[in-house]
């Protein structure tokens, strides 16, 4: 089992006209987020199905994948890779997050954080120290800082909303969009679970959060708590 056995199957699964929307979608153009990406157009149910079904892939070809400049092949490595945490011994888990870390610079477009950080590291640091998301949540790059909020995604669902609520108070001032949607993401997944913590963290920072931010932090608000929470917002 070799990388180039995954890579034949999403060429089998390619579609150009799927590509070319998620060229635009995922901003490949020059000087956007993710100037450069090529994309086959293979959507996410497939890389998942081919992701359970080359689970067994030793790391070696799964990091030749992850180094690709194709979008699929680093999407179906990642998703390998939570695969393999799920079924792993103590010590294959510690393996397989230390593996991620050491390519975090590949995980370098939002679904790819979004699909795997929760799964991985928020996993394994759910009974071990957090500093780590604390230092991504200071990262120069964009993606670590997005790991860092997406990875308490796994704490919410275990109604612990900690984490989450002190990193989207560090990142209030960031001037990303992809931050601002992931911040208010998981404030507005904090509130499905405990309605009373998110009030309480926008009744302290609404004036000077984001509208982004805002927007999608009450997007389950009724009509006249939204317009109370949108009218001051910066």
């Amino acid at each position: 089992m070799q990388a180039d056995d995954v890579r034949k199957e999403l060429q089998i699964l390619a579609d150009p006209e799927k590509a070319k929307i998620l060229q635009r979608f995922f901003k490949t153009g020059p000087g956007e987020y993710g100037e450069g990406d090529v994309f086959l157009g293979v959507i996410v149910p497939k890389s998942r199905f081919l992701a359970k079904t080359f689970s067994l892939l030793p790391l070696d070809e799964v990091k030749a994948l992850l180094y690709s400049g194709v979008h699929e092949e680093r999407l179906v490595a990642l998703l390998i890779l939570v695969q393999k945490y799920n079924s792993a011994s103590v010590r294959e888990k510690e393996d397989i997050f230390r593996f991620y870390l050491d390519n975090l610079k590949q995980v370098n477009n939002w679904d790819l954080v979004d699909l795997t950080a929760p799964n991985i590291l928020g996993v394994h640091l759910v009974a071990k120290d957090r500093g780590l998301l604390y230092r991504l949540a200071n990262s120069d790059s964009v993606w670590e800082r997005r790991v860092a909020i997406v990875s308490t995604y796994h704490f919410i669902r275990n109604d612990e909303f900690g984490d989450t609520l002190k990193i989207a108070e560090m990142l209030l001032h960031e001037d990303h969009d992809l931050i601002h949607k992931a911040a208010g993401w998981m404030l507005r997944e904090v509130g499905k679970r405990d309605l009373a913590a998110e009030k309480a963290f926008l009744d302290e920072h609404y004036r000077v959060m984001p509208r982004t931010m805002l927007r999608y932090a009450v997007e389950r608000f009724p009509e006249s708590k939204k317009r109370y929470y949108m009218k001051i917002a910066r």
